[in-house]
C-alpha cells in the first residue's frame, strides 16, 4: 500500500519540484503577500498547477471523469488553497493483527509528512520528501513500517485531488457495479520508474450522477514486502461517511475487504476511521523537517 502511496508522490513531486525553492516568495498585483516560511503556497503558483492538471486531464475521456470528480468533491484549487492537512487515522484489522493509529499533518503540496502517537504526541515520525524519520522513547511506538505508512493513509483520503500530478496514467475502464450501483470505473498506473512502486494500480469507482468517489480497489506491492515483484491480492475499500471540510468533501471511514473473483466485497478484513480532519494555513515549512535527535529509517 505505501508502496503505491510512495509512487504517487514521487510523482505529484516532479510536477512540482521546480516550484520547490528556498527565495523569498513573490507576489502579483492581485496576489496577498504569502509568508516564504508557511507551507502554503501563493495563488499564482496553484492557479497555474491546478490550470495545467485541467488541461491535461480533460485530454482523455478517464481524466476527464478524474477532474469532474475533483470538482464534485470541492475543486482543486480550493484544496491547494486551504494548505496542509492534518487527521486522525485509525486502522484497524479485524484479525486483531497491528493497528496503525496516529495524528498526522500532511503537506498536500509537497507530500511531505509528520505523525504523532495518539497516545503521546512526543513520538513521531514522518517523511520529508526524501527522508524517512523517527523520534520515539518506546521501540513499540509505531509497531509497523513507519516509511510505508508516512503517506498511505493521506494518499487514501484525498483521492481523487492525488491524481493532478504527471506520471499518473489513467485509463476508463467499462462500468462496474457495487451494491447494485453502477459507477464510472478508472484504473490508476505509473510510469515505469516512479516512485517505489510502479507497478501498483487503484480501480476507483466514482458515481455517475454525483461523480463522488465510493470505492478504491488496490494492491499492495512494497518492494520490501514482495522482493520477488509479488503482491497482494487486490482489495475492496469503500467509503463510509463523508464530511465537507473548507469546501472539501473527505471520507470519515473505510471498510476494506478481499476482493472476490467475481469482483465483489469478500471477507471484512480492516475497519478505518478517520477524524478531526482540519487544513492549517499556519503550518510553517520548517514543521516538516527532521527534527533534532530524530532517528533515520532506512
Amino acid at each position: 500500500m505505501k508502496k503505491m502511496i510512495l509512487a504517487l508522490g514521487i510523482a505529484i513531486l516532479a510536477c512540482v519540484s521546480c516550484q520547490e525553492t528556498k527565495t523569498k516568495t513573490t507576489t502579483t498585483s492581485n496576489e496577498v503577500a504569502i509568508n516564504p516560511d508557511l507551507a502554503v503556497k501563493p495563488d499564482s503558483w496553484i492557479d497555474k498547477r491546478v490550470g495545467e492538471a485541467q488541461a491535461r486531464l480533460n485530454k482523455t475521456d478517464a481524466g476527464k471523469i478524474v477532474w469532474q470528480a475533483m470538482e464534485a468533491h470541492g475543486g482543486l484549487d480550493t484544496y491547494f488553497k486551504n494548505g496542509p492537512l492534518s487527521f486522525h487515522f485509525d486502522y484497524k484489522p479485524e484479525d486483531g493483527s497491528t493497528r496503525r493509529n496516529t495524528y498526522q499533518t500532511i503537506d498536500t503540496w509537497s507530500n511531505k509528512a509528520r505523525h504523532q502517537h495518539v497516545g503521546d504526541r512526543s513520538q513521531e515520525f514522518g517523511w520529508t520528501g526524501e527522508k524517512a524519520w523517527k523520534k520515539v522513547k518506546d521501540s513499540t511506538a509505531f509497531p509497523f513500517d513507519m516509511r510505508f505508512w508516512a503517506l498511505t493513509p493521506y494518499y487514501f483520503l484525498t483521492q481523487p485531488f492525488i491524481l493532478d500530478g504527471e506520471g499518473v496514467n489513467l485509463e476508463k475502464l467499462a462500468d462496474k457495479t457495487h451494491n447494485n450501483t453502477t459507477y464510472d470505473a478508472i484504473k490508476v498506473t505509473f510510469e515505469a520508474g516512479t516512485g517505489d512502486a510502479p507497478d501498483d494500480y487503484y480501480v476507483l469507482y466514482f458515481g455517475k450522477d454525483n461523480h463522488k468517489l465510493a470505492v478504491i480497489r488496490y494492491i499492495v506491492s512494497y518492494p520490501k514486502y514482495f522482493a520477488d515483484g509479488g503482491h497482494l491480492p487486490e482489495k475492496l475499500m469503500t467509503v463510509e461517511g463523508t464530511t465537507t471540510v473548507d469546501g472539501i468533501e473527505f471520507a470519515t471511514g473505510y471498510k476494506t475487504h478481499w476482493l472476490t473473483e467475481d469482483e465483489k466485497a469478500g471477507e471484512h478484513i480492516t475497519t478505518i476511521d478517520v477524524s478531526d480532519i482540519r487544513f492549517k494555513k499556519d503550518v510553517e515549512n520548517s514543521y516538516f523537517d527532521i527534527p533534532e535527535n530524530a532517528v533515520l529509517i532506512e
